[in-house]
């Protein structure tokens, strides 16, 4: 899969794609049908199959106060999209000059005569140009006066419930994590460069790879039975993510205890894949009870991500 950055200075042999069009937060199962389709249009059309995404997101250039809760970052978006198949990835830098062309200089610049888009992939919400001027219905009306072809996806939806960043974001600040994984296509992941904690764990006998999550993450408290990636091995593990409440009440990081490892792997970057939520975060009367209720949280892990 190649990765092209920016529209000015397309390679010829990438440009005449078809391409599904977005920001492909989370990368859910309506994006997928996006992608889905942008592939079976460049097997009628016999061109290359692409996906372009905007980087940073929309929402960061004109909130940049605001703190955003990503989904996926770019490297993540990426390793989905090859994983699904496309051949090329657009990455457009969204800037002050993206954000103020109008709906129509971005189709004729950008799609036209930067990528010369054979086709093009867009969700039936997609709006773009400055102040949001552009929408499906110019993006059709374009696509028969320049001379591409446009395909708009109507939701995706399953028992009534359409596919969205956003009711994904619900379900994570619920902790239904496996609600994700159905409304993904695949469990949901961070990743982090492991930090050093209190050792709190260590002293209890359960030492734990702590990372901080991303900013903005809302992410229900409590213990989590998860998978997580070092290097090209996969362990099995717990993780929990909370205040400490029996100890500190401190600032939320995410502490893993791998299963079978004993290694050292502070300063190296994990990724964690959540699998099922195993109970809330509460106080403890002493850290013994705590270590008892750790032991059953643990098991209970094992035996969930046994049956996964």
């Amino acid at each position: 899969m190649h990765v092209i950055h920016g529209h000015k200075h397309v390679p010829p042999e990438h440009r005449g794609a078809s391409i599904a069009i977005g920001n492909f937060d989370g990368v859910h199962r309506g994006h997928r049908a996006l992608i889905r389709e942008a592939k079976a249009k460049a097997r009628e059309k016999g061109t290359a199959s692409a996906a372009m995404v905007f980087e940073p997101h929309p929402r960061e250039f004109f909130q940049p106060n605001e703190v955003q809760f990503r989904l996926t970052t770019l490297n993540r978006k990426l390793a989905i999209f090859e994983k699904l198949g496309l051949d090329l990835v657009f990455v457009e830098p969204f800037d002050a000059d993206l954000a103020a062309l109008p709906g129509e200089a971005f189709i004729e610049r950008v799609l036209v005569a930067g990528l010369g888009a054979a086709h093009v992939v867009i969700g039936y919400d997609f709006y773009f140009g400055h102040k949001r001027g552009g929408n499906p219905e110019l993006m059709v009306r374009s696509g028969e006066e320049l001379g591409f072809g446009v395909t708009v996806m109507p939701p995706i939806a399953e028992d009534g419930a359409v596919f969205s960043s956003s009711g994904v974001r619900l379900h994570l600040a619920q902790g239904d994590v496996k609600g994700v994984t159905h409304m993904l296509g695949e469990p949901w992941r961070v990743s982090g460069r492991v930090i050093g904690g209190a050792k709190r764990g260590t002293g209890m006998g359960y030492p734990t790879a702590n990372i901080p999550m991303p900013k903005g993450t809302t992410l229900g408290h409590g213990i989590y039975a998860v998978r997580t990636h070092l290097d090209d091995q996969t362990y099995d593990a717990a993780a929990y993510l909370g205040t400490r409440p029996t100890f500190d009440d401190g600032h939320p990081v995410l502490e893993v205890f791998l299963f079978d490892f004993n290694g050292d792997i502070y300063g190296r970057e994990i990724e964690v894949e959540f699998i099922d939520f195993i109970r809330s975060d509460r106080r403890f009367r002493s850290a013994e009870e705590l270590v008892v209720q750790m032991e059953a949280d643990i098991a209970q892990a094992k035996a969930v991500l046994s049956a996964n």
